[in-house]
């Protein structure tokens, strides 16, 4: 699921000029990690329901635990995506 998510990353937030082995699973999404903004939350969170069926609501109280990491991220998909 992690490198599934990184390509996913890659592609759908023009990240272009990075490759999945530059990207660390458990540093920080946001800030002085990947540094993700808050757009890129909002596109990632639709990516996931269309992809995965997974819903991420902007007022959940788990998203800074949710968006906190790659890891993180892809442990919070497995659990909740529809088959």
């Amino acid at each position: 699921m992690i490198e599934e998510l990184k390509a996913l990353l890659i592609s759908e937030l023009n990240l272009e000029e990075m490759t999945p082995e530059d990207i660390d699973e458990n540093a920080p999404l946001f800030g002085d990690g990947l540094g993700l903004d808050s757009i890129d939350a909002l596109e990632l969170a639709v990516i996931l329901d269309k992809r995965y069926g997974v819903k991420i609501k902007a007022k959940d109280s788990r998203n800074a635990e949710i968006f906190a990491s790659l890891s993180s991220l892809a442990q919070f998909v497995s659990e909740h995506r529809t088959p």
